[in-house]
């Protein structure tokens, strides 16, 4: 018995590299990372991060949560229909020509899911490639999709408060008065890989509990490991990033347990489910929409400031990363001398090529003073992006 499960379980992971879903994550984040690159070097002649900074995000974390979706779905026995499978990759893929990540929230990917198969569950559907898939649907779409997509939605607030506010990438943008202020966008795509079970195959049902779950016909399965695509999309405006998205992500863990319980209690009132997927459906979009009204009433955090100027972005690597310099802050004086723009900035930094002391003040209007010797050919100088009044609302690294 362990041996076959053992060969199940490897053939199930071999499925990964033959799932297009998997290909098609490394390309999406490629071109992600394209678009924002040619954004930056528009609007500041230089790029924040480099065009693979999205590929490296994709896989931030994600095994291990694939891991523990893995052995909650095997010790549960959750079973999804094939339909499902399909629905949803090509639900994602279509999405995500649109270019809107947000949309590649589970919330959403498997919400619709779950309503295309609740529809369509006994009828005649003829679509190429589906037909055998929806003839085998089965009822176990109750409740075993919507648990996972609470537990799908509990991964994407877990990654967004994690790993989404990180190396946010500034942005110009302008205000309803027309003056050039500052924002910060998080685009992220991240692919979970996890076992799901299949209905039918060659695996008998090996816990009593099982078929409190609903299994299909006699209780067979198959072990498939999925890759799922999240996305994740923000504008932060009127916060820190740091702030905002974290404030985000705790909101979508709130709603990815509200629609877990509610998904467990479906195994024992089945019509249940049907609540929690509409649930985490329409409670996605509302986390959306309620963090963009909130965004909205805010005054924006990056703009032009009466004394100083304040920092919209840090090069990697560059002196201003290495002098500990951190977005929002404000600098105020540059080796001694007061600054109220990026110009004066430039000229108070100009005279002593060697040094620099800046006097700045934090996010918690405390004062500190930070120096470091500078080399020649070091990246753009210090390495700090500033909004600046510019009627192109262009600007070059100081």
């Amino acid at each position: 018995m362990l041996q076959q499960w053992l060969i199940e379980f490897g053939t199930g992971m071999g499925k990964l590299f033959l799932h297009p879903l998997f290909y098609y994550s490394f390309v999406l984040s490629l071109v992600f990372g394209y678009i924002r690159v040619k954004r930056e070097r528009s609007e500041f002649h230089v790029r924040a991060q480099n065009g693979y900074f999205e590929l490296k995000q994709l896989f931030a974390s994600t095994w291990l949560i694939g891991l523990i979706i893995s052995v909650v779905t095997v010790v549960l026995g959750i079973s999804i229909p094939y339909a499902a499978v399909l629905v949803v990759g090509v639900f994602t893929m279509l999405v995500s020509l649109t270019l809107r990540l947000r949309l590649l929230s589970p919330g959403y990917t498997l919400g619709v899911t779950f309503f295309i198969l609740f529809f369509l569950f006994e009828k005649d559907v003829q679509l190429p490639g589906f037909v055998q898939a929806f003839s085998d649907l089965e009822t176990n779409i109750y409740p075993s999709l919507p648990l996972l997509m609470g537990l799908l939605l509990l991964a994407e607030g877990f990654l967004i408060k994690r790993n989404a506010y990180k190396a946010t990438s500034p942005k110009l943008i302008t205000s309803k008065r027309g003056l050039p202020v500052g924002a910060h966008v998080s685009r992220r795509v991240w692919m979970i890989p996890f076992f799901v079970f299949i209905p039918g195959g060659e695996l008998p049902s090996p816990f009593a509990w099982w078929p409190v779950f609903d299994l299909p016909g006699d209780g067979s399965i198959t072990p498939v490991l999925l890759p799922f695509l999240i996305g994740f999309s923000q504008t932060v405006k009127g916060m820190l990033p740091k702030e905002s998205i974290s404030l985000n992500g705790s909101r979508v863990l709130v709603l990815g347990f509200v629609v877990t319980v509610i998904s467990v209690i479906g195994f024992w009132y089945p019509m249940i489910s049907i609540v929690a997927a509409a649930i985490g459906l329409l409670g996605r979009e509302s986390v959306t929409f309620f963090q963009r009204l909130f965004e909205e009433k805010l005054p924006f955090y990056f703009s032009q400031r009466s004394r100083g100027v304040m920092i919209l972005g840090i090069i990697p690597d560059s002196p201003a990363e290495k002098m500990g310099l951190e977005i929002g802050e404000i600098v105020t004086k540059v080796n001694g001398t007061v600054v109220y723009n990026q110009t004066q900035f430039y000229e108070a930094l100009s005279p002593n090529r060697a040094h620099c002391k800046l006097e700045v003040l934090d996010s918690q209007d405390q004062i500190r003073f930070v120096q470091r010797a500078l080399y020649e050919g070091e990246h753009h100088e210090l390495g700090i992006l500033f909004v600046q009044n510019q009627k192109k609302m262009k600007q070059e690294a100081v």
